[in-house]
């Protein structure tokens, strides 16, 4: 898929989230692109555009760290727990070199794991995963 498919598909999977939720799980979504040993902002969807590539190294370490140390495939994803503010809670792997990664600015993950409404906005989070599995992101 495009990026437009793909951040499309972002959206719809944000907002059924937050009906599910009733409130927004992840406020911030940006679609990054990984060459050589560099990152690259390729579309944002959040409150700190702006400072959000500044701090981008501080807030993805734990799970650039987790990157590192697993095996992951399109589709794949992970949780950091504890990462509170801009520390990015989540990522997905949705191409070739081509990450999601999800943030709530205001809690932490175990903070929005805790409520019992957490379990059903999974749902469309995992649904977006397999469309990726499906159908990765090609980025020229």
């Amino acid at each position: 898929m495009n990026l437009d498919e793909a951040f499309s598909l972002i959206k719809l999977t944000e907002q059924r989230m937050n009906e599910l939720y009733g409130k927004s799980v992840f406020d911030e979504w940006a679609i990054v692109a990984r060459a050589d040993d560099k990152f690259l902002l390729v579309r944002y969807l959040g409150p700190r555009r702006d400072s959000f590539q500044k701090s981008y190294a501080e807030d993805t370490q734990e799970l650039r760290q987790r990157h590192r140390e697993g095996r992951y495939g399109i589709g794949d994803y992970e949780f950091a727990r504890h990462g509170h503010g801009t520390k990015t809670e989540a990522f997905v792997i949705i191409g070739d070199g081509m990450f999601l990664l999800c943030n709530n600015t205001s809690k932490t993950m175990a903070e929005i794991a805790a409520d019992p409404l957490w379990l059903g906005a999974q749902v469309p989070f995992v649904e977006l995963c397999e469309k990726f599995c499906g159908n990765p992101v090609v980025y020229p």
